[in-house]
């Protein structure tokens, strides 16, 4: 094989390499498709993109844990504000102008009150969890860590306004029973409004991390695009000088190959 020969063809891998190369970062849109790319710049890009990727899920998880928080938090509410109403029908009560028809009746809408606030705590459900019978706390997952919300017990029987059984503990048959009825809704309502706070503050904490889990994502792709991102136009001019460069060779290869045919035929 002739000097020329080996030129050509040396021409002709070089150029097949370079359209191949070409082909594959227009095709993936990356300037580093692969380690042969760049080893250093490809690794990066790797550790970029499953950073981005765990801020991502990160950002979901506190999402739905925020949309967890504030279903426990509606319910929440709904509760402090039937413990105030049933303050307001204690203190009622206590008014000394009732009769016992009276009491009967406030005491038959005490009793309802205390069955609205367990409807409302049993309804309190995520994803098939109770979220106030004192059985959950949601664990956050994120890329800095795990973060954990107490959740309490909301029931009528975990704020003291039922016994074991199911049986109210607020009396309002004479004045000694009242006393002690409004400590232990005063104490109930006490507990809700804690509830409530936390739940709160949590809510507000999740929100601004997830708006900086956002801030973090963005961030990391942009910059992930700036260094790896494939510029499409000159790919795509280098992909037609690499293909012209190819041709002229291939051309060459077969003029060097008619050549040594006709010379090879001259000699015999």
């Amino acid at each position: 094989m002739t000097i020329g020969g080996v030129n050509t063809l040396s021409t002709l891998n070089s150029t097949q390499k370079a359209m191949n190369s070409s082909i594959q970062k227009i095709a993936t849109g990356s300037k580093f498709p692969s380690a042969g790319s760049g080893p250093a710049e490809y690794g990066i890009l790797q550790r970029m993109y499953s950073n981005a990727g765990a801020i991502s899920q990160s950002n979901a998880n506190t999402q739905t844990a925020s949309s967890m928080l504030k279903t426990a938090s509606g319910a929440t509410e709904n509760i402090v504000n039937s413990l105030s109403g049933l303050r307001e029908q204690l203190l009622q009560a206590a008014n000394g102008t009732n009769g016992e028809a009276d009491l009967a009746t406030l005491q038959n809408s005490v009793n309802q009150t205390i069955s609205t606030i367990d409807n409302t705590a049993n309804g309190a459900t995520y994803n098939g969890k109770q979220l106030l019978d004192g059985s959950q706390s949601v664990t956050v997952a994120g890329a800095d860590g795990y973060e954990n919300v107490e959740l309490g017990n909301l029931s009528s029987q975990g704020l003291g306004l039922t016994d074991s059984e199911g049986n109210s503990t607020i009396d309002l048959k004479d004045s000694g029973s009242l006393a002690s009825a409004l400590d232990k809704v005063d104490s109930a309502l006490n507990a809700a409004l804690d509830q409530a706070t936390s739940l709160g503050a949590a809510q507000q904490g999740m929100e601004y991390q997830s708006a900086n889990y956002t801030t973090q994502e963005t961030s990391l792709y942009d910059s992930a695009s700036t260094m790896g991102d494939t510029d499409i136009a000159a790919e795509v001019t280098k992909l037609k000088s690499a293909s012209t460069q190819n041709q002229l060779a291939l051309y060459a290869t077969k003029m060097q190959n008619y050549n040594r045919a006709s010379v090879l035929s001259l000699l015999s």
